[in-house]
């Protein structure tokens, strides 16, 4: 049983600011998917959590229990690295009785461990093999396993698939978020990986510049994004970004820019640059009927991409590139000029210097956009 609570930390590396005063509480039984590109600090967050680097600010708690500065074996965490970190002259059953043998627990009670370990993962006819013999995911399941055999409070997960090829990476997907189900344990999980993020997490945290960008479900940080990053970071193609003022005339409030027409709802606000964020699925051809859901974009059609049960055609509004998403066909061609156009509910505001998104707050003589 785990609960990770992380308190105002920060680690520098010189002059460089790794990870920058992040708050985050990850309960029981939680699987948490730290999510961000290379050197947004989500690898050093999980290094700090499991002792391997030492915080340059703020603490870590585990149960209420503060570990800041308690050493790597001392805080019933457990890592699972990349690269597996197997040893190679040992066998299967080798590799998973090592933490336990190193803890100097009974013969015994090592080999009802490893065993039972070894039945949940399958491993059992792969126990007299050297790490040489397995395939990719094998070994990745001797990685998970040699976690396993010490019953930690919490998993600590650092790209464990990133080895494994695209076929092998899926299935192996599936394997964890069973064991997740199964144990019940908190694992903290570090990817790139947006599917993986997507698929097997219960939060996101999503990271950039060594800080939090946004902590939610997968659901709230696709359907929601709190910022022009945290849209354009996630989905394939991800979300269509275009530059726009929003200003209000005759009692509505609207919002214009190259190629964008926008008539938003009643009200008025004073003039605010904003970033207008719509993602490919969303987006449709105008129908014939001439009635706009929400936003009209003038688009001309520049690229089509069959992807066998859809089609991504790759658009220009104005100097901004678009995407739209949809099943095949989309019949659409290249050199069309079309009208595009989605559903207000679909439509996503974000302000033009903060990069934030933007909410609509209700005022007595008017309605006003404010950062949230």
């Amino acid at each position: 049983m785990a609960r990770i609570q992380i308190e105002g930390l920060g680690k520098q590396f010189g002059a460089t600011t790794a990870v920058d005063a992040v708050d985050l509480t990850v309960e029981d039984g939680e699987f948490v998917a730290l999510l961000g590109p290379s050197g947004c600090g989500k690898t050093t967050l999980l290094r700090m959590l499991a002792g391997l680097s030492a915080p340059s600010a703020g603490r870590i708690l585990l149960n209420g229990t503060d570990i800041t500065h308690a050493s790597p074996k001392d805080r019933d965490l457990a890592m699972v690295f990349q690269s597996y970190a197997l040893y190679p002259h040992l066998t299967v059953a080798g590799n998973l009785s090592y933490p336990l043998r190193s803890s100097r627990v009974p013969r015994a009670r090592v080999a009802e461990q490893v065993a039972a370990v070894a039945e949940q993962l399958a491993l059992t006819p792969f126990l007299s093999r050297r790490p040489k013999e397995l395939s990719g995911g094998q070994r990745q399941r001797v990685a998970v396993g040699r976690a396993m055999v010490r019953n930690p409070a919490a998993f600590l997960m650092d790209e464990p698939l990133s080895n494994l090829d695209a076929k092998l990476r899926t299935a192996t997907r599936t394997e964890l978020a069973a064991l997740h189900r199964r144990l019940g344990a908190t694992f903290v999980y570090v990817t790139h990986d947006q599917v993986e993020a997507m698929t097997m997490a219960s939060r996101i945290v999503v990271m950039d510049g060594g800080r939090v960008e946004q902590v939610g479900t997968p659901e709230e940080v696709y359907d929601s994004p709190a910022s022009v990053f945290v849209a354009t970071f996630l989905g394939a193609p991800p979300m269509n970004v275009l530059p726009a003022t929003v200003t209000s005339a005759d009692g509505r409030v609207r919002a214009d820019g190259d190629g964008i027409r926008a008539e938003l709802w009643p009200g008025q606000t004073p003039p605010h640059e904003v970033v207008v964020g719509v993602r490919p699925e969303h987006l449709v051809r105008r129908g014939p009927d001439g009635v706009d859901a929400g936003i009209l974009l003038d688009a001309r059609v520049e690229a089509v991409e069959n992807l066998g049960s859809e089609e991504v055609a790759q658009c220009r509004v104005g100097d901004t590139p678009v995407a739209v998403r949809g099943p095949r066909p989309l019949r659409l061609a290249v050199g069309d000029q079309v009208s595009l156009t989605c559903s207000l509910a679909d439509l996503h505001l974000f302000d033009a210097t903060t990069r934030r998104r933007l909410r609509w707050v209700d005022e007595p003589a008017e309605r006003t956009v404010a950062v949230g």
